[in-house]
């Protein structure tokens, strides 16, 4: 997450100076914006295979540790067989996907209705909606203590969003020639990078307790409401396009 983070800061800090000097014409910054996101987006897909790499090939005994301290080793009941959950996997993310469009396609009924703004919506109703399932499995398996399956669970959609969905989406526009950039605002570029911050310090000792998950939750709190007030622009997309 912090070398996601970077590589957001990054095209922010360059597009600002480049913007700046009066030697640099508009066109050409975005230009620039735009070589300098094709780069990125190629080492941050190297990056997530690796780190799938690492994770599930090389040093996969790395992330078994928690698994084989545990008191039993008493293995739960299979509940569906592979080809099973398989199948049960695919059919709800084709219902899921219907269940978004309709929420995309009612958010401006939203926004006139309920005088809420389109960032505020997008960046955080609609991730604690889209992602209820990975909350309660999340809190489910922390009951069971099993921390390290918890935080996984937890920062892994942030870290394959950050990894994998946003550069692939940067290379697939190269690739149908529809320019989009990482440059994103220097407000959500900011919150992202305290963000990450703000969970690494607090999970770096390996440990938890009531008052990191209430500082946590403060955070999340904070960030939601200067998302509120937060006004919409054209500039204020998941993805900049150029």
């Amino acid at each position: 997450m912090a070398v996601a983070s970077a590589s957001l800061i990054i095209p922010a800090t360059l597009y600002a100076v480049m913007s700046g000097d009066s030697h640099t014409g508009k066109g050409e910054s975005e230009d620039n914006i735009l070589v300098l996101s094709h780069g990125t987006s190629i080492i941050l897909l190297i990056l997530y295979f690796l780190y799938l790499f690492f994770q599930l090939k090389s040093h996969s005994d790395f992330f078994d540790g928690e698994s084989e301290n545990e008191d039993g080793n008493q293995e739960e009941a299979e509940i569906l067989s592979p080809w099973a959950a398989g199948v049960a996997l695919v059919l709800i993310t084709i219902g899921v996907a219907v269940c978004a469009e309709f929420l995309v396609n009612s958010i401006d009924s939203i926004v006139a209705t309920a005088h809420v703004s389109k960032t505020f919506i997008g960046l955080i109703l609609l991730p604690i909606v889209g992602n209820a399932a990975e909350h309660v499995t999340a809190v489910v398996v922390a009951l069971k203590n099993k921390m390290d399956l918890a935080i996984g669970v937890a920062i892994g959609s942030s870290m394959q969003i950050a990894l994998l969905v946003t550069p692939f989406l940067v290379i697939l526009g190269w690739i149908i020639g529809q320019p989009m950039t990482l440059h994103f605002e220097v407000f959500e570029t900011v919150v992202f990078f305290l963000s990450v911050l703000v969970v690494n310090y607090l999970i770096q000792d390996g440990k938890s307790n009531y008052l990191e998950g209430a500082m946590l939750i403060g955070t999340y709190i904070i960030i939601a409401l200067a998302f509120y007030v937060y006004p919409d622009s054209p500039g204020t997309s998941a993805l900049k396009l150029s």
